[in-house]
């Protein structure tokens, strides 16, 4: 008889909006397993509150130093916290902060850029591309333009 597959402690991280929908249309790949989201804005906590504990923290990009940090110190905090073993992102900042906590303490990080980055990875994807342990781009000619990103078809 086969062995059951371990229960994982897995970080969704997305920010809200068009990252985090594609995120979401994964949601059968985590089933079974304890699972958290950290993302942008509050507007979308109700929806996720039923699937699992919902970090929110804030939007920022690199025009808002102050923002960076500010979010990349309330991702820190999730990460410290729930301690995953896992961490998947599809972007963006928030994302890819997430990815990098995750890291440093530990977890496998799975990078998925989005479906819209037709002719280059996206920035996020690129600073994560250095630590993810799988990354996924939807668009077989980027494999072709990065090395260590990997197409297994249109996922999201």
């Amino acid at each position: 008889m086969p062995k059951p597959a371990k229960r994982l402690r897995i970080c969704l991280t997305a920010s809200a909006g068009g990252h985090l929908s594609q995120l979401l249309r994964l949601s059968d790949s985590w089933k079974g397993h304890e699972i958290f989201y950290i993302t942008t804005k509050d507007i979308v906590s109700q929806q996720l509150k039923s699937k699992g504990k919902v970090y929110i923290v804030g939007e920022c990009n690199r025009q808002h130093p102050l923002r960076v940090l500010a979010v990349l110190g309330r991702c820190a905090r999730a990460i410290l916290h729930e301690k995953p073993q896992v961490v998947i992102s599809t972007g963006a900042a928030a994302g890819c902060m997430a990815c990098f906590w995750g890291k440093l303490f530990g977890a496998r990080v799975a990078w998925i850029d989005s479906i819209t980055n037709v002719d280059r990875i996206s920035l996020s994807g690129r600073l994560t591309k250095h630590i993810a342990d799988l990354f996924i781009v939807q668009w077989p000619e980027l494999t072709r333009k990065y090395k260590n990103v990997k197409y297994i078809g249109y996922l999201i």
